[in-house]
């Protein structure tokens, strides 16, 4: 029965509790470990059964235990210092963003795009790594004053809960978000209406609403189509679920999250000056801001293009080719048939922005692709990350070296407050003074962590180790009262993990080349390391697969099976519905963090840093960012980066290498303990890691290489071309319609090459290349000498260039001569040069446009 009327019911608060709701609205409550107390404070137990949700437990608490705080004095104080604090937090005239830039924008500069947000875990709305590291971008961003909103969309349900039934299986079930009773609300126009956008799908007009999260200083838009303007279900169900329906579905919610957020932003009164794609899901935003530029300024698609394009940022977080979406090109033609007539491209040319090579009539339409080809800056997640896209997506740009490609790398991190517990913030405090706070990327101020006594340090966490064990014996209970286990069983899960035992945590998604099995190869041999009676060790387990990922939910089985053997079960534990909450228990209690995926195909991993964050220590492949991170004082290698053809050979080989280290190296280094008791080496390590890894493994440090290398460029780039009714938008597109019909033309005569006699470090040697270029100007091109070493395979490696001069008195008609001097001034070895000719042009963000090289 659907009501007549609606309406909301608010918390009824004493008005000396009133900041309260104030606190609740703004999420950063959630990185703030005295406000979090002060919720607890209010009533404990409801803080753990409303989710971590103040919101909705200050809905539930009893009123009169509402009038009592607002009458105890020791509450009030508290609230007032939480107040205060979060009020001086706000209004800061002062941040790392002020102090750098000199900027005061009134609204947002850079909307941050992504189709998950991992905030806090009462919000729903994230899967895993990647939602969780948008949550912490937003955190470190608020926290150095940026102006940046995120967007996404406000998914019903969100993310799956798991539950596992008696044979193991994993099982899901989805719970609705009920949105009023959540930090949330709804932006209205000025009339007291909602603001509501549309966008056009096929035969008809989807509508959203637009929620908004409070994230510190940081606004973050959530997009909403189950309204009643929707009158299809299917429309409704846009935001219904996380990466559920099918492709199509997924289409539909990529482009409600790319076009529809854009205009959401408009609708609010922001226009950003750089757009952030995180992941490909909301490429579609790149189109949409070149429709609004041909709208607004009346200009033609290349030209919107060229303007748009500077103020777009890319970030693609997987190496995972089933990790990027594809739509075949008749779904795009039923979806955009109508969009690209606004476009004014023809359907080759909407398509093409979505292939690797525009011509091949049967490729699938890549939301990579098109967030490449239309940013002006591309990166991945990881130094090795990085590498790997460059191979990844070469085809977009051939004949460029992989070396070349135009994607680079900022490192993840995360937002260290949010990870550490209380205990290690309080430690923190004490030994390295605020600055660890304020400036997490301050090196000096980390390197303070060999000043923290050992013996404080270890008891700290060994008493989080006694937390994670007790909490694991109590999920472990539900989990088998739940799926109804026979009451021995579940009498046995008081008696799991020793609080005393080395434990090693792996937490993540279950996906296959995660290898979250690898351990457990050998079982047999794994039973005697872990129940060794004077160097116990235990395992617990956490993560989720995919719905649709069989061979993931075939991994959880086989745990779960191994963890009712009767030599494991006290010491092998899988934890159901792993989620942000768990994950902290795991990070800060856990002695070694397990991370073994199968090399290259992990683009960051950030679990590794909140470990690292706590004192754990990680043990992984050199995968990701600990490929970049590692080193033997900090932690442990499985192998060496090798990769292997045959996987399974690989497998087998890591995961004896796996057992070895532990046999050989962690476990003597955790039980080796000095006349007090202490495992002098191992705190040793702790601390190394602690000052070696936080000041470069965080987001606050990451979202400022954002800011330097990017957005602040891109943001000064859009500026530019667009001034002017888009002058210099215009004279680009130009430029690159001329040079594109010239380039075929083209043709290096001559690389210039003689016999070159052998030469001494410092020697010059003068190489000229004679080249024709037709309609073509010196002025629209960049001749370079390329040299390097040659290999053994003959190819030049370690390459570098150097642009050579027009001589114009040896140029004719058409033809130019270049020169260059060029100093053996490298190692000595057989080295070699080439030729080659790119577009110049001041206001290309690259030199390597796709299709455009010529080698000699």
């Amino acid at each position: 029965m659907k009501p007549i009327c609606a309406f909301s019911v608010i918390p009824a608060l004493p008005s000396a509790l009133e900041p309260l709701r104030e606190l609740a609205y703004n999420l950063s409550w959630s990185w703030h470990h005295s406000t979090i107390e002060l919720f607890r404070r209010l009533d404990s137990d409801l803080w753990e059964t409303s989710g971590h949700n103040p919101l909705l437990m200050l809905g539930a608490v009893d009123q009169a235990r509402l009038e009592e705080a607002a009458k105890d004095d020791g509450f009030l104080s508290h609230l007032e210092g939480v107040y205060q604090h979060y009020k001086t937090y706000m209004a800061a005239a002062t941040t790392w963003f002020r102090r750098t830039y000199g900027l005061t924008p009134e609204k947002p500069l850079i909307a941050y795009f992504c189709a998950e947000f991992g905030v806090t875990e009462c919000l729903s709305i994230f899967a895993g790594g990647l939602g969780v590291l948008a949550g912490d971008h937003l955190k470190s961003a608020s926290d150095l004053g940026l102006p940046l909103a995120g967007v996404g969309l406000l998914y019903q349900q969100g993310y799956f809960r798991q539950y596992l039934n008696e044979a193991g299986r994993q099982q899901e079930a989805y719970i609705d978000n009920d949105f009023h009773n959540l930090p949330l609300k709804l932006e209205h126009r000025a009339d007291g209406a909602p603001i509501t956008i549309s966008v056009g799908y096929p035969g008809r007009t989807v509508y959203a609403q637009v929620w908004r999260a409070q994230v510190g200083r940081v606004p973050l838009y959530l997009l909403d189509t189950n309204i009643p303007a929707n009158t299809q279900p299917e429309d409704r169900d846009i935001t219904d679920q996380l990466y559920g329906g099918d492709n199509e579905m997924r289409l539909r919610q990529e482009i409600m999250l790319g076009i529809g957020g854009y205009r959401a932003l408009l609708a609010l009164g922001i226009e950003p000056t750089v757009c952030h794609i995180n992941e490909g899901h909301s490429a579609f935003l790149g189109l949409e801001r070149i429709r609004r530029l041909m709208e607004t300024q009346r200009l033609p698609f290349a030209e919107a293009r060229e303007a748009a394009s500077a103020g777009l940022v890319f970030t693609t977080h997987t190496p995972v080719p089933a990790g990027h979406d594809y739509f075949p090109p008749e779904l795009m033609d039923r979806y955009f048939a109508d969009y690209r007539q606004q476009l004014g491209i023809s359907r080759y040319d909407l398509l093409a922005l979505g292939r690797q090579d525009p011509n091949a009539g049967d490729e699938r339409f890549c939301m990579t692709v098109l967030a490449l080809k239309l940013s002006a800056f591309s990166n991945g997640v990881s130094k090795l990350h990085g590498q790997v896209s460059r191979q990844m997506w070469q085809r977009i740009w051939p004949g460029v070296p992989d070396d070349e490609i135009p994607i680079g790398h900022v490192t993840n991190g995360v937002h260290v407050r949010s990870w550490i517990s209380l205990a290690m913030n309080q430690l923190y405090d004490r030994y390295l003074g605020p600055r660890w706070q304020e400036e997490p990327g301050d090196k000096a101020a980390w390197q303070r962590a060999s000043d923290i006594a050992a013996e404080e340090l270890w008891r700290t966490h060994e008493r989080r180790r006694e937390r994670l064990v007790a909490y694991s014996r109590r999920r472990l209970r539900a989990q088998l009262v739940k799926r109804g286990a026979p009451a021995p069983e579940v009498q046995a899960a008081d008696e799991v993990l020793d609080p005393e035992a080395l434990t090693i945590g792996f937490g993540r998604r279950f996906a296959t080349y995660k290898r979250a099995t690898l351990l457990l190869r050998d079982p047999d041999r794994l039973a005697r390391l872990l129940n060794d009676p004077q160097r116990p060790v235990q395992v617990i387990f956490a993560g989720k697969a995919h719905p649709r990922d069989e061979p993931g939910k075939a991994l959880i089985q086989q745990i779960v099976a191994l963890a009712r053997r009767p030599d494991l079960r006290r010491r092998l534990v899988f934890l159901e519905d792993y989620d942000v909450s768990m994950a902290r228990y795991l990070v800060q209690g856990v002695d070694v963090w397990l991370n073994n995926p199968q090399r290259p195909r992990e683009a960051s991993g950030t679990s590794g840093m909140k470990a690292a964050a706590n004192g754990a220590l990680n043990l992984s492949t050199l995968d990701g960012w600990w490929d970049e991170a590692y080193r033997p004082e900090l932690g442990w290698a499985i192998g060496r980066g090798e990769t292997y053809q045959d996987t399974d050979y690989q497998d087998q080989v890591e995961a004896e290498a796996l057992l070895d280290l532990l046999e050989r190296d962690v476990v003597p280094a955790f039980y080796e303990r000095s006349a007090d008791g202490l495992p002098r080496r191992w705190i040793a390590m702790m601390k190394a890691s602690i000052g070696s890894l936080c000041p470069f493994f965080n987001t606050h440090r990451m979202v400022r290489e954002y800011s330097d290398r990017f957005y602040m460029r891109a943001a000064n780039r859009y500026e530019q071309l667009t001034a002017d009714q888009a002058a210099r938008a215009r004279a680009l597109a130009a430029w690159k319609r001329r040079v594109q019909a010239g380039w075929s033309q083209v043709l290096i005569d001559s690389g210039g090459c003689t016999s070159i006699p052998d030469l001494a470090m410092g020697d010059e040697v003068l190489v000229k290349a004679t080249v024709k270029l037709a309609s073509l100007t010196p002025d629209d091109v960049s001749v370079q000498i390329y040299l390097g070493r040659v290999n053994a395979d003959g190819d030049i490696v370690e390459a570098r260039s150097v642009p050579m001069d027009v001589i114009l008195g040896e140029s004719t008609a058409g033809k130019y001569v270049f020169q260059a001097r060029v100093k053996a001034d490298e190692q000595s070895g057989r080295h070699g040069y080439t030729v080659r000719v790119i577009p110049s042009q001041p206001d290309l963000t690259s030199p390597f446009l796709p299709g455009m090289i010529v080698w000699a």
